[in-house]
Order: C-alpha cells, then sequence, then structure tokens
C-alpha cells in the first residue's frame, strides 16, 4: 500500500510537471467562478482578512497570478514572486538557506511560505507588515530583493502591451494603479489555502493515523501546540526559540519594527502545515531536518537565556518520540494544495 502511495504521488509530480509546459491557452489553466468561491474551510477560524473590499473574480485572480509570475516586478526584470515563492514548496524556497534577489543579492531572512495567509495578523518574520494587499511591496521595495518601487512597476506595467487588456477585462478600464496591482496579488495570494492533508481528513474523520501518528499528534498537543495551535498550526505570536543569533546576519527580530528592546530576537512563529516540504528551517535557515529542529527544542542546555518559557517547558525528546512527532509532521502535508492547478506558471514553456 505505501508503495502504491508513493508511486501516485510521483505520477502527480510528473504530470504537474508537464502541465506546467504546455503554453497558457490550456484549459488547465483556466480560472472559473467556481474556481475562485470562498468557503471557509470547516474547523477553521474565520479569516481576519476578508473580500468583502476585493471581490474575488476569474479575471482578477488570472491578473494576480500573471502579476506573480512575472519578473517586472523587480528593478532589472529578473526575479518575481515565484521565483523564491515555489508552488512545489507551498511557496517558501526550497533548499536555499537564505532570500535570493536580484545581482545575486543574498537577504538575512529565510524565505516563509505563503499559505492561509488570510488568517495572518501580521507578515514577515519580524510582522513588520500587518495588511495583506500591503505585504508585496515589503519584497518588492527590499534592496536585497526585488529592489523595486510600485511607482517603478506601475511605469512598466503602463509600458507592457500584454498587461492593458488584463486590466480592462478585471476593472473595466485601461487605469494601472497600485491599488489593483496590490489587490490583484491579493486575490491570487489569499486564496492559497491548504486544508486537505491527511491531518484534516483525519480530523474530519475520514482517515486514520497510524499508532505512531496518533502517538506523535499527542505529544505534538502536549508539547508544541501551544505556539502552533491547530488547525492553522501558529498563534501568529512572536517568541524567541532560543536560538543563539547569528553574528553575521545581525538580525535583531522584532526590535527592528517597534524599537522596543523587549522585542529582540523575537520573530513569528511560522505554520507548520506542508513542513516537510519548506526546508530548511527557521527565520535563518539554519536546520535542514526536522530531527534537527526536535534536537534543538528538546535539549535546553542548546537555548540562549531568553528563550521564552513555552519553549523550555519542551523538556528532553527521546527517540520514539522524536520520531513519531515527525511522523504527525508528515501529516501536514497537502498534496492538493502543492500540485494545484491554479497556482501553477502559466507562463513557463
Amino acid at each position: 500500500m505505501k508503495n502504491k502511495s508513493n508511486f501516485l504521488f510521483i505520477l502527480l509530480i510528473i504530470c504537474s510537471v508537464f502541465l506546467s509546459f504546455v503554453n497558457d491557452d490550456n484549459p488547465y489553466f483556466s480560472i472559473s467562478k467556481k474556481d475562485i468561491k470562498f468557503v471557509n474551510p470547516k474547523g477553521f477560524p474565520e479569516p481576519l482578512y476578508s473580500f468583502k473590499n476585493n471581490k474575488l473574480t476569474p479575471d482578477g485572480f488570472l491578473l494576480g497570478r500573471e502579476l506573480f509570475y512575472d519578473e517586472i516586478l523587480s528593478k532589472d526584470n529578473t526575479v518575481s514572486c515565484g521565483s523564491c515563492h515555489q508552488r512545489f514548496a507551498a511557496f517558501s524556497h526550497i533548499d536555499h538557506t537564505l532570500s535570493h534577489g536580484i545581482y545575486g543579492r543574498i537577504g538575512n531572512r529565510n524565505i516563509p511560505s505563503l499559505q492561509n495567509l488570510i488568517w495572518n495578523n501580521s507578515f514577515m518574520w519580524d510582522g513588520g507588515i500587518t495588511n495583506l494587499e500591503i505585504q508585496p511591496l515589503g519584497p518588492i521595495s527590499n534592496h536585497l530583493e526585488m529592489d523595486e518601487t510600485i511607482e517603478g512597476i506601475i511605469l512598466k506595467l503602463n509600458k507592457s502591451p500584454n498587461y492593458k487588456p488584463l486590466f480592462v477585462k478585471t476593472f473595466g478600464d485601461t487605469i494601472i494603479n497600485s491599488e489593483r496591482v496590490l489587490k490583484a496579488l491579493t486575490q491570487f495570494v489569499g486564496l492559497m489555502i491548504s486544508n486537505k492533508s491527511k491531518y484534516d481528513k483525519y480530523i474530519a474523520g475520514k482517515e486514520k493515523f497510524t499508532p505512531e501518528e496518533e502517538h506523535g499528534l499527542q505529544l505534538f498537543r502536549a508539547k508544541c501546540a501551544s505556539c502552533h495551535t491547530e488547525p492553522l498550526f501558529t498563534n501568529n505570536s512572536f517568541k524567541n526559540n532560543g536560538l543563539i543569533p547569528d553574528s553575521t546576519l545581525k538580525d535583531i527580530g522584532r526590535e527592528k519594527v517597534t524599537s522596543n528592546s523587549a522585542d529582540k530576537y523575537l520573530y513569528k512563529v511560522p505554520t507548520l502545515r506542508n513542513i516537510e516540504m519548506t526546508y530548511p528551517y527557521m527565520h535563518d535557515g539554519r536546520f535542514r531536518k526536522l530531527k534537527d529542529i526536535l534536537n534543538f527544542y528538546g535539549s535546553n542546555e542548546n537555548h540562549t537565556s531568553l528563550t521564552d518559557p513555552l519553549v523550555n517547558k519542551i523538556g528532553p525528546l527521546d527517540f520514539t518520540e522524536k520520531k513519531d512527532i515527525i511522523l504527525f509532521l508528515l501529516t501536514l502535508t497537502d498534496k492538493e494544495f502543492l500540485f494545484d492547478r491554479r497556482f501553477a506558471d502559466p507562463n513557463v514553456k
């Protein structure tokens, strides 16, 4: 049964890759009203972002997708949102410790995944942005990432023969401005919703866990869920998880935003959904494997004096406990989300 499951997973990957190389006239890339209808998943809280003032439409979603995958958003037209937020990695940057920007520049933080964003009350590792619609301005304006201005993007979009027809279809006229660009991007990333993992099916009573996965869930709820709260697997808070700061990065965490010394080395608690696919881990990408994380959290000797008390309460973890927690974390992989055709890049030839 396990071999059959692995074969089907590999086949799904092959099919996804193949479909990504067909042209954008293929029905695979089309979007209908049904595709963009938002229904709050059962068991999820009410979203913090509402589409009430940004009505979801197929054309708005398609415009957002086009912008997301277009390098025109960067200063030298070489880096798109999708360059770093890769679909198969739950829209994180797999295998890159730190963000990579234009001219080969390297950022100072790992790229977080994009999923279930409409339930977030802040964005970036330090929470420096609190509105989903303006979140793209962070990487766009970052000197080490895209190094562009929204004004520069508007100028380029107005000169592009490709975009005016898309704006006409979406908004009814050729006006291209920052509000429309950001609202379209929000329609696209706002629908990146992961809620069909094995865990979700287990909670819904549609699938069973193995004894090891069940034990892992019990351990997780006892030791990890205070911060990584179900069903989103984050509580949107900021914590010092005990990491010794990387002296080369000189990253002070949330203090950079608040100027409050009490916020030094605090970083946002990331979601653990699809964690199997979003390595390397932590704000600086220092850990490559899930076992590295559990080895770190399971030994208070690794932690600094500023470590949050909730982290210190995790306590020692033996081999079996670590193994079973990892087996549980693997149930958070949502293959339907990872290979959702709606989010594929239609421009890859």
